[in-house]
């Protein structure tokens, strides 16, 4: 029997009370007001003296009192600020002249070593191991050589790797060396590794074996430098900031005798490296040990005849220079000055012989010179005034516009600069001799700066057409390219990155990069040259995403959507689509519904689905179809609905294969049916009332082709709820009829984070919904009071359910509540414009009956199980299922009833028969009780409460 509720009248009595708050009153959140303390310090009992009345009313702080107000915390805060001036005055002193926008070595290493390499077999020519008995070889004066003397061994026919990995078991070597104190040793490990870099027998690795190599120098520079820094820290350690008076007398003779070793040492590439690897070490000795040392260490490089050696030397000591004293700028320009007289040794007869017997071409010799080029430029013009550029481009001038030189010149300075002298650049490139080095890639590097700031507004039509010339000039495509640089001749990679830059975004400009793209497809369609070249275009594709953020204009371009034909290979093909995808949802901000946007976007979104296949990663279905999806909730046609249920169709049908994406479509869909029953205010037309079942049509035919059984079912239930919202009742009993009808098959456990889990809790929270959702559901006429109700409990029934679950149970015990709420004359909640249960039986005495009935029979099964539990001595798991019915009956039953008061007692005592039931939650329900046994229609509830007692746990 179901108590008749009065659901007003309970929200009025749940409701709190509201209380008026004074802000004068002491609040737990109210600021702390902080007071002075040091009056009080010598308060005691007693004491009524005070310093501050801005507190009186707050509780006092336990620590503070106890503390004698004397926090440690706060003594140590005060500390702080008190010495803060004095650590920012220092700080201020320290002035950061390398900052991060100055782009390190270490982020070129790895550029250098997979831009040059060779196949060719390299050698290394060391002294290994020791042989006191054979004659000296070294390369140091008699007074040092006497402790490094070995026998010379050379290494032949080495692979590329096999040298990389020698210098590498060299490099650790020195460690080792310099670990076991073997000092010498490591210095003849260092002085051999650099003797390397004289050798030029394989040109075109010289770059990536200055690399290698460096990497040894600094690891000996740095060593050297820490252990004469430690010489220095007894007993406290020495300041980054020392000076030459703050160094002992001992860390200055050990710094002396390693330069004095490195003096003795004959040939003067190894004596300038290792210099130059320890220059930092000059701070120990004197003040201006540095400033002397870089003039006179620029001065010797000019002792060296190979052109390219010289040059990556002077790149190693700017590098280094850099580190130790990037204010010495002086230095750096002498390096760079010398360097340019070096240029008319490349026409000489020894490195043309050189070229010959080694068959390198001069244009691939000089993109050898380029990374010790560009390094020492982009030192010069590290924060370089405007005035240096206008002397650099005068330099290039009287040398005829090297190329090379050019190019480095407009790597180097800022992009700014570059830009404002543009058409002078232009005007340099025109008059270069292209035998060299390619005007393309000069214009290229120029594009690289005006793809960071805009040249001049007249002059940006001139730059175009004089780059466009060049552009339509570069032909043959098969070429076989030796260098990197050379990849834009079937490319036209940095030549396509200066005309996307150059403004042409707008709807009136894109004229331009549509008549690029053609040009494109023009020189790489023959004999499929674009195969080679994918790479380049991926980048091609990247800026014009970067600078076209409009996809109507995009996509109206007619040579883009050809263009990205021409990505055949799946893998690049995807992974274009998938870069378009991220652009457009992250910059489309308004919903669109531009046909061409609809179009484009479709046969990207398609050409990434059909991409998926067995083999295909769970990550990456999960990737694609979120992009996919992504798409989706961007396409709207406003109050075209049936445009819109028919683009949920195409979608259906074009992303099968991603079930994510069907579940969007479902959920848009239901979403276009509730959009439909808000425009419409709940009052349907013929037309409207005949879309929403189509609509409904839709899911129910979708639905059952997911997977996943969980999901099927919330969309059923969902789906169901939208059909009722729309008083499509048959579509809605439709929906919650398939539900239960896989219920069955739902299994017992589920992949969830590729870990196998239970899905019992997932089923019961699916239940419990379903079951909410009934209250609402009118019966259907032909079969029979509570049919529904019925069929979910049946199915529940015959549910094979894990063993020892009470799961089951649950389930009964949740339909209790569902029942008393059909049970009442207006039940809690309803749908507009829907017709429940209550009007429809209007509270008829048999409907009543056969809900009374199905209590009685539910009430029953969850007491067989009870009993059962007690015969298993499960009695925890029975105390537990007791007071969840106990709480049942007390919200629900009418316990006016003597046998279902009775029975409230009775589960009562038997959740605490074995002190399981938590003693905090029984008082707490008892007191509820008392609570609501005052009110005057709950007096009923005196006797009972007065026959539950709680039991001690004893």
């Amino acid at each position: 029997c179901s108590n008749w509720r009065n659901y007003e009248a309970e929200l009025q009595r749940c409701r709190p009370e509201a209380a008026p708050v004074e802000f004068g009153d002491y609040h737990p959140l109210k600021p702390i007001m902080v007071t002075d303390t040091k009056s009080r310090r010598g308060a005691r009992k007693g004491s009524t003296s005070s310093s501050s009345s801005s507190s009186s009313s707050a509780p006092a702080d336990p620590l503070s009192s106890m503390l004698d107000g004397t926090d440690p915390l706060s003594m140590f805060a005060a500390a702080s600020v008190s010495e803060a001036p004095a650590m920012t005055h220092s700080r201020e002193k320290e002035e950061e002249v390398v900052g991060p926008d100055f782009e390190p070595w270490s982020s070129k290493r790895g550029e250098i070593l997979a831009r040059f390499t060779t196949t060719e077999k390299l050698s290394i020519n060391l002294f290994m191991g020791s042989d006191k008995g054979k004659t000296c070889g070294c390369i140091l004066d008699l007074p040092v050589c006497m402790c490094v003397q070995g026998s010379q061994r050379e290494l032949l026919n080495l692979s590329q790797q096999d040298y990389a990995n020698r210098i590498e078991e060299l490099n650790q070597s020195l460690k080792e060396a310099w670990a076991s104190d073997q000092k010498v040793k490591a210095l003849k490990i260092v002085i051999q590794c650099s003797k390397l870099l004289s050798d030029t027998s394989v040109i075109q690795f010289y770059p990536s074996k200055f690399v290698l190599i460096t990497d040894i120098l600094d690891t000996f520079g740095r060593l050297v430098y820490d252990r004469i820094w430690t010489m220095c820290s007894d007993p406290r350690p020495l300041p980054d900031s020392f000076t030459v008076d703050d160094v002992n007398d001992t860390a200055k003779e050990t710094c002396l005798n390693w330069f004095f070793k490195i003096a003795s040492i004959r040939e003067l590439l190894p004596r300038l490296y290792v210099e130059a690897a320890i220059l930092k070490c000059n701070r120990f000795l004197n003040k201006t040990g540095i400033q002397e040392t870089l003039p006179r260490l620029t001065a010797m490089i000019r002792g060296i005849g190979d052109p390219l050696v010289a040059a990556y030397t002077r790149a190693y000591l700017c590098r280094v220079g850099m580190e130790v004293a990037p204010h010495l700028k002086d230095s750096l320009n002498r390096n760079f000055f010398d360097l340019l007289g070096t240029f008319r040794q490349v026409s000489g007869e020894s490195v043309q012989n050189q070229l010959v017997q080694q068959r390198v071409e001069v244009p691939e010799y000089l993109t050898l010179y380029s990374p010790a080029i560009n390094w020492i430029l982009q030192c010069i013009a590290y924060r370089a005034p405007e005035p240096l550029l206008t002397e650099m481009m005068e330099r290039c001038k009287k040398l005829g516009n090297n190329a090379l030189l050019l190019n480095s010149v407009m790597r180097a300075f800022r992009p700014e600069f570059v830009a404002a002298r543009a058409t002078d650049f232009i005007g340099m490139i025109k008059d270069c001799d292209e035998a060299g080095f390619p005007k393309h890639l000069l214009f290229g590097s120029l594009g690289r700066s005006l793809a960071c700031a805009d040249p001049p507004e007249s002059e940006r039509l001139t730059i175009l057409n004089e780059a466009w010339k060049v552009v339509t000039k570069v032909r043959s495509p098969q070429v076989e390219y030796r260098c990197y640089d050379y990849i834009c001749d079937h490319t036209f990679y940095y030549v396509s990155i200066t005309f996307i830059h150059l403004s042409f975004i707008s709807r009136s400009q894109k004229r331009e990069v549509n008549t690029v793209l053609a040009d494109i497809i023009k020189h790489m369609t023959p004999d499929r040259a674009f195969e080679d070249a994918y790479p380049q275009l991926q980048s091609v594709i990247r800026k014009i995403l970067t600078y076209f953020q409009d996809f109507s204009v995009l996509f109206s371009m007619e040579r883009f959507l050809p263009f990205l034909d021409m990505f055949q290979k799946d893998s690049v093909r995807v992974e274009v689509c998938r870069s378009i995808m991220e652009v457009f949802i992250k910059h489309q901000v308004e919903l669109t519904r531009d046909p061409v946007i609809l179009n484009a976007m479709l046969h990207i979104c398609k050409t990434m689905h059909d991409s998926v296949n067995a083999l295909t990663l769970e990550d990456e279905k999960r990737s694609l179809a979120l992009l996919i999806i992504g798409f989706i909730r961007m396409v709207s046609f406003g109050r075209d609905f049936e445009q819109q249920l028919s683009f949920c169709v195409e979608a259906r049908a074009t992303f099968c294969n991603l079930e994510p994406v069907l579940v969007q479509l479902i959920h848009t869909v239901n979403q276009l049916a509730m959009e439909t029953c808000r425009v419409m205010r709940g009052s349907h037309s013929r037309k409207t009332a005949a879309f929403v079942r189509a609509c409904a049509a839709y899911s129910f035919i979708t639905i059952p082709s997911l997977s996943s059984i969980f999901s099927r079912l919330s969309l059923y239930l969902l789906s169901g709820q939208v059909a009722l919202a729309n008083q499509c009742l048959s579509q809605a009993d439709a929906f919650l009829k398939a539900a239960v009808g896989i219920l069955p098959d739902v299994p017992r456990s589920i992949s969830v984070e590729g870990k196998l889990r239970s899905s019992e809790s997932f089923l019961l929270d699916f239940i419990n919904n379903f079951l909410a959702t009934l209250l609402v559901v009118p019966d259907h006429p032909e079969h029979g009071v509570l049919y529904l109700v019925r069929g979910l409990l049946n199915m529940v029934q015959d549910y094979t359910w894990e063993d020892n679950s009470d799961a089951k149970v649950r389930v009964y015990v949740s339909a209790l509540p569902l029942l008393a709420a059909m049970s009442q004359e207006t039940y809690l909640y309803s749908i507009p414009k829907v017709d429940s249960n209550e009007t429809l039986y209007g509270g008829d005495p048999k409907f009543l009956s056969e809900i009374n009935k199905l209590c009685e029979t539910l009430i029953g099964q969850i007491l067989d199980n009870l009993k059962a539990l007690g015969r298993d001595e499960s009695t925890r798991r029975q105390g537990a299922l007791a007071f969840s019915l106990f709480g049942v009956l007390l919200a629900h039953g009418d316990l006016r009833n003597n046998k279902l008061s009775q029975l409230a007692v009775n589960l009562w005592n038997l959740c605490h028969k074995h002190g399981y039931c938590e003693t905090g939650i029984s008082v707490r329900t008892l007191e509820y009780i008392k609570h609501q046994a005052q009110q005057h229609d709950m007096t009923h509830l005196t006797d009972t409460v007065q026959r539950l007692a709680l039991q001690s746990r004893t």
